[in-house]
């Protein structure tokens, strides 16, 4: 996997340096190792110089110039399906529901295109929001 340094950080936007000509996609996810596990953050920017312009998914606190990240070469992905139904996921698809972890058959990323109208139904049905009013 392509690796590059970080040469910037201001508050969530974080600059990276990519090496060998490679230069990761908008909307790559880019993971950062550090004390407190893996950030990830997702390519928003070419801004020249093979350096991108990414923003954290989380908090930026520990971080230093010159740490490595990692091109996945792929989106944020998150999980689809019944699997899903009823609980509660943060932008990377973990969940934060305090429920057991996901086994889905599926994930998405998280920027897709929508679905077409052929696709979309025009039936008139009960959407059940699970919320009561008296």
């Amino acid at each position: 996997m392509p690796r590059g340094r970080i040469v910037q950080i201001i508050g969530p936007v974080i600059d990276i340096r990519f090496e060998d000509g490679h230069l990761p996609s908008i909307f790559n996810a880019i993971h950062i190792k550090h004390d407190n596990g893996v950030l990830v953050t997702e390519v928003m920017q070419h801004i020249g110089d093979d350096i991108v312009r990414t923003i954290a998914m989380d908090t930026t606190e520990k971080l230093v110039r010159g740490m490595e990240a990692v091109d996945t070469e792929k989106p944020i992905m998150v999980p689809v399906g019944k699997e899903t139904l009823g609980r509660l996921f943060n932008v990377l698809g973990k969940p934060i529901d305090r429920g057991e972890e996901v086994n889905a058959s599926q994930y998405y990323p998280i920027h897709r295109q929508a679905p077409s109208f052929a696709e979309q139904s025009v039936e008139a049905e009960m959407f059940e929001t699970g919320i009561k009013a008296i």
